[in-house]
């Protein structure tokens, strides 16, 4: 495959995934923002809510050049729909919208139709507004044509490199957000002394990457700061842990082969067995925000392999 296509396929399957999480952060902000505020502890806890998302895609200083307070109200149309913002969802569906088109001839009918499906009804909802829909069935919107990407992605794409390159993409940019959400909320959220909003908390984290029923299912014992790091850490029966993605990246990268992707797969396994074998003792010893920023440099690393590898023209 000619590295002009595999970084137009490779880009692609990221800035959808990215489109993808940025909605399901926005959605757990907006329902943090909405617990009632009783005192001032309570009115400093939700700003530190609202800044997460500003914090996770190190947009603060765009975001302060075009609105002069940080509401719920701001962040949704600087996430959702502001083209200045390379981190909206608007700008993620433009460049992988791009991205498709380059490389039309790489995908099946209905993986194309899927993409410009969405990016067509995308301009119709910045003309028309978030509002006019509602921010949670915009939310919704958006995760569900990021699964019917996916759905027709495994149902009509050849098993190629096409398919590998799109579901490595995925999986970095899924890994590099699950740990950059975790460090957020462990950054700015410190425990809360009232139960019932800490609960809270974490109840909405693991909504953030549909692990609620997951967590349920493999846990018998109360949500903590503790099981919630090791759910989406070290549980590879969680898609969206980072041992499931790693484990998944160093997949793809064996079946795209060739003897110069040695480097990318000397990372990625690696990485992987020390996900594979490690406790979450292991990384509390360390400490949880120290190993996740070791964690985000090493999978800046591979990503940086990845493009010299295959991506950049030989």
């Amino acid at each position: 495959m000619l590295s002009r296509t595999a970084s137009e396929l490779y880009w692609m399957a990221r800035y959808l995934e990215r489109a993808e999480n940025i909605a399901r952060l926005l959605d757990v902000t907006n329902k943090l923002s909405m617990m009632s505020i009783r005192d001032k502890t309570q009115q400093d806890d939700e700003k530190n809510d609202l800044l997460i998302p500003l914090t996770l895609t190190g947009t603060r200083d765009l975001f302060s050049e075009h609105y002069s307070h940080v509401t719920m109200a701001n962040l949704l149309n600087f996430f959702a729909l502001e083209p200045l913002n390379h981190s909206s969802i608007f700008s993620c569906m433009q460049m992988a919208w791009n991205n498709a088109h380059a490389v039309r001839g790489s995908l099946s009918s209905e993986v194309w139709e899927s993409i410009n499906a969405s990016w067509i009804e995308m301009k119709q909802i910045r003309r028309q507004g978030v509002a006019s829909v509602g921010a949670d069935a915009f939310f919704d919107w958006v995760k569900e044509r990021s699964h019917l990407f996916r759905g027709a992605m495994f149902g009509t794409l050849l098993r190629s490199d096409a398919l590998y390159f799109i579901r490595l993409g995925t999986m970095l940019e899924r890994a590099d957000s699950t740990a950059r959400l975790l460090d957020a909320k462990n950054q700015l959220l410190d425990a809360d002394e009232d139960p019932v909003r800490e609960y809270y908390r974490m109840d909405t984290l693991l909504r953030a990457v549909s692990a609620r029923e997951a967590f349920h299912t493999l846990y018998k014992q109360q949500i903590s700061r503790e099981t919630i790091a090791d759910l989406l850490i070290l549980r590879r029966e969680l898609p969206r842990s980072l041992l499931a993605c790693v484990e998944i990246m160093g997949e793809q990268l064996e079946l795209i082969g060739g003897r110069t992707g040695n480097l990318p797969r000397r990372l990625v396994h690696t990485l992987h067995a020390e996900l594979r074998f490690s406790t979450l003792d292991d990384i509390l010893e360390i400490g949880l925000r120290e190993w996740l920023a070791q964690f985000l440099g090493q999978t800046n690393a591979i990503a940086e392999s990845i493009h010299q590898t295959y991506l950049e023209a030989q």
